[in-house]
């Protein structure tokens, strides 16, 4: 005689299933890890070096500043100081709002795998839950049922350890989503506290450009004169380019009247006179240059424009709202003002025949004619979206800024 087996019923079938999809990890997902290439990681290791950066120059600034013993020079150098600090905190922000996108990508990600972890585990609690409300006088009355419960007794106490060891890592989970929580409020509370640096260094730098504008008001009727010629030559270039070429030629000319030697005096003893030569600087000596400003590079030296037109002689930093734009090395200010279709510009000549231009600024600290040092404050970008160009010449020929950049 054949003996039947009777069929454990559909509730039974379903606690078992879900038991075993739970003790084998179906859905389980490990903790996010982000690759290195991610935009947020990225950001924030470029704000981390450019703060650092802009920390070390400003010590050296302020040490600088500090042991000048003429008063301009000490302005001069605390003046770009400051600026260097506001670079230190806007990249201070940068990094708090890259951390904060970052940590939030990981929650995201946590979130998605502890909803496919949780999900056996929540069908698992409902069905035991109900089979725990069903009557014991039920369970003897209905054929089938005690063995039914004893075999799944006996299931669930050989699945038991693993289902612990699955909820253990839920648990973990659920434990790490809270520290990302906690972490989030942190870089939130520090982004907070250099936003208020921010605009602290920010305001202190226009308390010290206004009082230098007031101090020299009185004695700037040459600079007056200076910057109204080179307004006519705004408007009389039909370029930019041309503009340069015109201010490159009056520069050189400038320098060469600088460097012609003074009147000799009649030396004591003429046969004993020697004339001396001065060795001669090497046209092709670099030049300590840094970039004005930090932000992202979207146009490289030498790229085709948009249009497929001429080809850019500079770069192009897409930058933050309203970031502190510095002077990228010692000179002096030969233009500075508006331009026609590239806003706020500001042209500056340094020694050795280099010359310096930046477009698409807001606003532009310096008159022309003034003497600025290697990270004095500029002015700032435009709102929004802001995209600066910086364009380097030599003797008036084009030089890829990144090639002379020197990242001290």
């Amino acid at each position: 005689m054949t003996s039947r087996s009777t069929p454990v019923s559909a509730p039974i079938c379903a606690i078992v299933a879900l038991a075993l999809a739970v003790a084998a990890g179906v859905g389980q997902a490990q903790a996010p890890v982000l690759n290195a290439g991610d935009d947020p990681r990225g950001a924030l290791a470029a704000a981390l070096t450019e703060q650092r950066f802009a920390a070390a120059r400003a010590g050296r600034l302020e040490t600088a500043a500090a042991q000048a013993s003429a008063a301009a020079d000490r302005t001069a150098q605390a003046t770009a100081a400051l600026a260097a600090r506001i670079q230190q905190a806007e990249a201070g922000v940068a990094a708090g709002e890259a951390r904060i996108a970052l940590i939030e990508r990981q929650r995201a990600s946590l979130r998605d795998s502890l909803a496919v972890r949780q999900a056996p585990l929540v069908r698992l609690t409902a069905a035991l839950q109900l089979m725990s409300r069903r009557p014991l006088g039920l369970s003897v009355v209905r054929p089938g049922s005690l063995r039914d419960m004893v075999h799944l007794r006996a299931v669930l106490e050989s699945m038991l350890p693993a289902v612990r060891r699955q909820t253990a890592g839920l648990r973990a989970g659920i434990l790490r989503a809270r520290q990302l929580q906690a972490a989030v409020r942190q870089a939130q509370s520090g982004l907070r506290g250099d936003q208020a640096r921010l605009a602290e260094r920010r305001a202190a730098l226009v308390g010290i450009e206004t009082r230098q504008r007031l101090s020299s008001r009185a004695a700037r009727g040459d600079a007056n004169r200076e910057a109204d010629r080179a307004l006519a030559l705004a408007e009389e270039a039909r370029d930019l380019t041309s503009l340069m070429g015109t201010l490159e030629q009056a520069g050189a000319l400038r320098q060469r009247l600088a460097a012609l030697p003074g009147p000799m005096l009649r030396p004591a003893q003429p046969g004993a006179a020697r004339i001396e030569v001065s060795p001669v600087a090497s046209p092709t000596a670099g030049l300590d240059y840094i970039l004005p400003l930090a932000g992202t590079i979207v146009t490289g030296f030498g790229e085709a424009s948009s249009g497929g037109g001429s080809r850019s002689r500079g770069i192009t930093i897409a930058a933050r709202s309203g970031a502190q734009v510095i002077a990228p090395a010692a000179g002096r200010v030969a233009f500075a003002g508006r331009y026609k279709g590239f806003g706020q510009i500001a042209i500056i000549e340094h020694d050795g025949g280099w010359t310096t231009l930046i477009t698409d600024l807001a606003a532009v600290a310096p008159a022309v004619g003034d003497r600025v040092v290697q990270g004095a404050p500029l002015g700032v970008a435009g709102p929004g979206s802001p995209r600066v160009t910086i364009e380097l010449r030599k003797n008036g020929a084009p030089v890829d800024v990144l090639a002379a950049i020197s990242r001290r």
